[in-house]
């Protein structure tokens, strides 16, 4: 591989699922604030609405994730307009 290709802020990141509060380890550039012990280590943390763990596609689940409540309002504004026959 070659050497110094990627950005100095590029370091280990914990990722948590704010849905389920699953966290998993990989590597980024995202600057963050918030810190968090995993396996025995202090590591910068990003909270994530939602991800592999918790998205009804990878689960296999039909659950309706609605963390900003879209889906109520879009059936206040649209209601139920399903076709009659």
């Amino acid at each position: 591989m070659k050497k110094d290709i990627h950005p100095k802020t590029y370091r280990p990141i914990v990722f948590k699922d704010m849905s389920n509060g699953d966290m998993f380890l990989s590597r980024s550039t995202c600057a963050t604030t918030e810190t968090v012990e995993f396996e025995g280590q202090e590591y910068p943390m990003v909270k994530v609405e939602i991800s592999s763990t918790s998205h009804p596609f990878y689960t296999g689940k039909s659950t309706l994730v609605d963390t900003a409540g879209r889906v109520d309002k879009f059936h206040s504004r649209y209601g139920d307009r399903k076709k009659k026959i």
